[in-house]
C-alpha cells in the first residue's frame, strides 16, 4: 500500500529506493569558514580578502581567484575555483581580511564532501523488506519521495478470557483481578509499529466464546488469545477453535514460562496464537513468537538478536528453554551485560518493570556461568 512518508515510520518497506541524483549533489562545505585555493595557501599566502559570502541553498559564487576567499556556511555549495575550507577557528577576520593562524593548513578538499561520495543516481539505497526507522525515512526523503510503498497493516485482535477479569476503572471484588494482559499485548504491538490492534474480553462461556471467536476470525488476520489454552475445566479455547475450522499446528512448547502455548491456522489463513494467561508468560510469548510472526508475514527482514553475557551465574533445573528477564547494565569496562531479574513466578508482572527484556537460555543440566552469552529480546 502507498502511504505518505510522514505516516510510514515503523512500517515495512515494499519497494527499492534509488538515489534521485548524486549524493551529495554538489561538492558540499562541511564547516563554517572560508573557501580558498589550496595551491595559493601552500605558496605561503596567509592573508585572504573576503570576496563574498556563500550561504547554503543559493547558487555558487564565481571565485575571483588569487588571494581572495569566499566566506562559506556549512551545507553550502563549494564556490567554483576553490578546493579547501579553512574553519573559522583557524583564522582572524578583521575588516574583511582573514589572517590565518599558524595551525591553519590547506590540503585539497579539506572539510569538503565530494559530489557523489555517498551515492550515485540509480543505485539502490534501501531494499524492500527494511523496517522504516528515522534513518531510513531520511533516505527515502532524500530520494524525493513523498509517498512510499509499505506492507499492508495486519488486523490484529487481542482477546483475554476469564470470568475473573475486571476492566480497569470498574469496581472489583476480592476474588477478581484486573484485565491487564490485553493492554500489555496491545502496547507491545503498537510500539513496534502495528496500528490495527484491538482488544476484547470474553467470559468463560463456551457458547459465547464460539460466537465471538467466529466474528473475530471473520474480520482479522491474527488472533492473540490470553488464557483458556491449558487443560482446565473452563479452558475452552482449543476445542472451540477446532469447531471453527482452525487447524492446530502445535500445542505446548518445551519452555518456561509459557509451556501451554497453542498455535493454529484458520480456514482463510488467519494466524491464531493461544498464549498462557499468566502475565509474564503472556508477554514473553508475544515478544518471542507473535512479533516475529507478524514481521515475517509483512516481509520484514529480521535483524539478528542482540547477544549479551550474563552478569552473574544462573541455574534452571528443568529440561526446557528458559526465558530469563534481565536488566541491561554496563560492566566495569562499559560493555552491556544482562543482570538476571527472575520473577517469583509467571504471575509476577510487577518484577518486569525492573527489566528491559529477557534472554533465551537453552536447556542444559548445569548452571549457566557468569559470562554465558545468550540472545536478548527487548520488551
Amino acid at each position: 500500500m502507498l502511504r505518505p512518508l510522514e505516516r510510514s515510520i515503523g512500517q515495512t518497506l515494499r519497494q527499492d529506493i534509488f538515489a534521485e541524483r548524486d549524493n551529495p549533489p554538489f561538492d558540499r562545505v562541511c564547516m563554517d569558514g572560508i573557501a580558498v585555493c589550496s595551491e595559493t595557501l601552500n605558496r605561503g599566502v596567509r592573508r585572504f580578502r573576503i570576496q563574498a559570502t556563500q550561504a547554503a541553498g543559493v547558487p555558487p559564487v564565481r571565485f575571483a581567484g588569487g588571494e581572495w576567499a569566499v566566506e562559506v556556511m556549512t551545507g553550502a555549495v563549494l564556490p567554483h575555483g576553490t578546493d579547501c575550507v579553512i574553519p573559522l577557528e583557524e583564522y582572524h577576520l578583521v575588516d574583511g581580511v582573514a589572517a590565518l593562524k599558524e595551525t591553519a593548513s590547506g590540503v585539497p578538499f579539506r572539510n569538503i564532501q565530494r559530489r557523489g561520495e555517498d551515492g550515485e543516481p540509480g543505485v539502490a539505497m534501501l531494499s524492500s523488506g527494511v523496517r522504516l526507522g528515522a534513518t531510513e525515512i531520511a533516505v527515502v526523503a532524500s530520494a524525493g519521495l513523498g509517498h512510499v510503498q509499505v506492507s499492508r497493516q495486519p488486523s490484529v485482535i487481542v482477546i483475554s478470557t476469564g470470568d475473573e477479569l475486571v476492566e480497569p476503572g470498574e469496581p472489583i471484588t476480592e476474588h477478581q483481578v484486573r484485565r491487564s494482559n490485553a493492554y500489555a499485548v496491545v502496547a507491545a504491538l503498537r510500539t513496534r509499529g502495528f496500528e490495527q490492534v484491538r482488544n476484547d474480553h470474553i467470559l468463560d462461556d463456551e457458547a459465547v466464546l464460539h460466537d465471538r471467536l467466529a466474528q473475530h476470525l471473520a474480520s482479522n488476520d491474527l488472533l492473540v488469545l490470553s488464557g483458556g489454552v491449558s487443560k482446565g475445566k473452563f479452558d475452552f479455547v482449543p476445542k472451540v477453535l477446532a469447531e471453527l475450522g482452525v487447524r492446530e499446528i502445535f500445542y505446548q512448547v518445551a519452555q518456561r514460562p509459557g509451556m501451554p502455548m497453542w498455535f493454529g491456522i484458520g480456514s482463510r489463513g488467519q494466524a491464531v496464537f493461544g498464549v498462557p494467561g499468566n502475565p509474564v508468560s503472556t508477554l514473553i510469548c508475544v515478544v518471542r513468537y507473535v512479533v516475529p510472526a507478524l514481521a515475517i508475514a509483512m516481509g520484514t527482514r529480521a535483524a539478528p538478536p542482540l547477544r549479551l553475557p550474563l552478569a552473574s551465574a544462573f541455574r534452571f533445573d528443568r529440561p526446557a528453554t528458559y526465558f530469563l528477564p534481565v536488566s541491561v547494565q554496563p560492566d566495569s569496562l562499559g560493555r552491556p551485560t544482562a543482570i538476571p531479574k527472575a520473577p517469583n513466578g509467571p504471575g509476577d508482572f510487577l518484577s518486569l518493570t525492573h527489566s528491559h527484556g529477557f534472554v533465551e537460555l537453552p536447556p542444559q543440566p548445569t548452571p549457566f556461568p557468569e559470562g554465558f552469552v545468550a540472545a536478548f529480546h527487548p520488551w
